[in-house]
């Protein structure tokens, strides 16, 4: 329970481009790096966030997660508590593959995947929507709970900031997506009295300082 007159405020951050973001190719647990454009991603958000009051840094124990929590830790002056409940979907047969070949290759579990069927397991190790939902949402009430009133920073995957969404705005796993989860885009929520509130998401307002420099 969070007390009527505490607000926590969670400052979701996906993770920096890497080079299979590039090419479709879908990653889930495989423990894929950042590549150059996503380490000037994590610099930008860096900076970005280093005027907020936060109190916590958490990341997913992925490498590309990782990577970019550590630039945050040096704007905020935190060090990384690592978690696993904030990594990626687990995709099972469909990692390392892009999603044109996972389609091909594996049709009828791809039309589950496509159709966002809550229950459907993806074979090979894979996590159902509602497996997901539930360890994020358990991770999500953690750190409400440790951080009352507080403001924290978690950095994480597309798949798990899919399911903050949903859950914030009380929407069902199996609708079509209607927001952007762009590569270092910013997103906040907030908790007051057990009630979630998206407060801004996909911000990529500090992504224009990694722009091309046309100057001379």
């Amino acid at each position: 329970m969070i007390a009527s007159e505490e607000t926590t405020r969670i400052c979701l951050v996906r993770h920096g481009e890497t080079t299979w973001n590039v090419e479709k190719r879908i990653q889930g647990q495989i423990d894929i790096g950042l590549n150059e454009a996503g380490l000037s991603q994590a610099e930008a958000a860096a900076v970005w966030l280093a005027g907020e009051p936060v109190t916590a840094l958490y990341s997913s124990d992925l490498l590309r997660t990782r990577q970019t929590a550590e630039r945050l830790a040096a704007s905020l002056k935190l060090r990384p508590t690592l978690r696993p409940e904030f990594r990626e979907r687990r995709y099972g047969i469909f990692e390392g593959l892009t999603y044109d070949e996972s389609r091909a290759k594996y049709p009828a579990e791809y039309l589950a995947f496509e159709r966002r069927v809550p229950d459907f397991v993806i074979p090979q190790g894979g996590e159902s929507l509602q497996q997901l939902y539930e360890r994020v949402r358990a991770g999500l009430q953690r750190i409400a709970f440790d951080h009352r009133g507080q403001t924290v920073v978690v950095v994480t995957h597309g798949g798990v900031l899919d399911i903050v969404n949903r859950l914030v705005r009380g929407h069902p796993l199996s609708k079509p997506r209607d927001f952007l989860i762009p590569n270092a885009g910013i997103n906040w929520v907030s908790i007051r009295d057990d009630c979630w509130s998206l407060e801004t998401w996909g911000e990529t307002g500090h992504l224009a300082m990694v722009g091309l420099d046309e100057m001379p």
